[in-house]
């Protein structure tokens, strides 16, 4: 019987660290995959003086994957994370929106190598779900991803990825992103209540957009995924224009009214000369838990279509699933997670791979 990725997770629980924690609670499990019985992952310590104390904690976790049934091999691989200057000034020093500053040349973050931009017609069409777990789904692949959540008016990344606490400052000017489930993440939900409005005009929404492209410490990254506001606005313009995107993925549903708003998405990334790497079709079908029927709520291979038209790729073609809705409103992506959706969004993040994007 194969070993699932949970049965490894559940096993490295067990590793128990000098604080009381484990490898697993403490997000220091990076780019678990399982292959023909060969499993390979990486123990990512905060900082390399404390790597270089945890050789032993990387030979114990080898050796007790290694014991599970239908394990064949194990490879574990000890890495760290650069340290990051230490605070010198509390946080809310921080301030996010305000006039964009006079800029000469590209916004795009210098150890960027990619940046794919992940946009919609209109709301409501699981635009955000489908970046958290893109994002997820390329992190568990090996790459290095950041998550800009770029919907400055409804920011969802805080729930989604399970995480809301306001980024670090060592100057009041640079920004230290967080980092869940393998991903390096900002969004403007980090620097405000859950509750709380954004209410702004077009300029400060683009002065927070240059802060949190410019002022962010991203790291070296191999690709860095855009969320961004449904329809065709001042953040699409401004992002498309000045930061050098790789290219652009937009999701739909399949009704006509959502692939009315898809095309002006479409036409708007083909004036402003962004590639568009491809379509996602999300809530496609949906499967009754308790007979197995499969019913097409709102219609099916609309997208399918308008992508042979637009002679586009069809990247995925998504379920409407509970499983999905449960884990992001928990804080943990489903393809975080073993089953049917992980694997849908695996099958994506090949693609993007195969395809030199990420």
């Amino acid at each position: 019987m194969a070993v699932t990725k949970q049965q490894v997770l559940d096993t490295l629980k067990r590793i128990g660290l000098p604080d009381g924690s484990d490898l697993v609670s403490n997000d220091m499990v990076r780019a678990l995959s399982i292959e023909s019985g060969i499993v390979r992952f990486v123990i990512e310590a905060p900082n390399p003086e404390t790597a270089r104390k945890m050789e032993r904690i990387r030979e114990a976790a080898e050796n007790l994957v290694a014991s599970l049934p239908g394990v064949d091999s194990v490879s574990a691989v000890l890495t760290a994370h650069e340290s990051a200057p230490a605070a010198k000034k509390p946080a809310p020093s921080l301030k996010i929106g305000g006039h964009p500053k006079p800029q000469q040349g590209s916004m795009k973050p210098s150890g960027v190598k990619s940046i794919i931009a992940i946009g919609s017609g209109k709301g409501g069409v699981g635009k955000s779900t489908v970046s958290s777990n893109l994002a997820v789904a390329l992190a568990q692949k090996g790459r290095r991803v950041g998550l800009l959540d770029a919907d400055i008016y409804g920011p969802s990344q805080p729930r989604m990825m399970g995480i809301n606490k306001r980024p670090a400052s060592p100057d009041g000017k640079t920004i230290i992103p967080l980092k869940a489930h393998g991903v390096t993440l900002m969004s403007i939900g980090f620097m405000l209540e859950e509750d709380k409005a954004v209410v702004w005009r077009g300029p400060m929404l683009m002065g927070a957009l240059q802060q949190m492209l410019s002022q962010v410490e991203w790291g070296e990254l191999d690709v860095l995924l855009v969320d961004m506001p449904p329809g065709t606005g001042d953040v699409q313009l401004t992002l498309c224009q000045k930061a050098e995107i790789s290219g652009a993925i937009v999701v739909s549903t399949p009704q006509d009214v959502a692939l009315l708003d898809a095309r002006k998405a479409l036409d708007m990334f083909k004036t402003l000369n962004t590639p568009v790497l491809g379509l996602i079709e999300n809530m496609s079908t949906y499967v009754c838990p308790s007979c197995g029927h499969e019913a097409h709520l709102f219609g099916h291979g609309g997208v399918a279509d308008e992508a042979k038209k637009m002679d586009v790729p069809l990247l995925g073609a998504l379920p409407i699933d509970l499983d999905t809705r449960l884990a992001g409103d928990a804080g943990t992506p489903v393809a975080a997670k073993d089953g049917p959706m992980a694997d849908a969004y695996a099958r994506i993040a090949e693609g993007l791979i195969r395809g030199g994007l990420a």
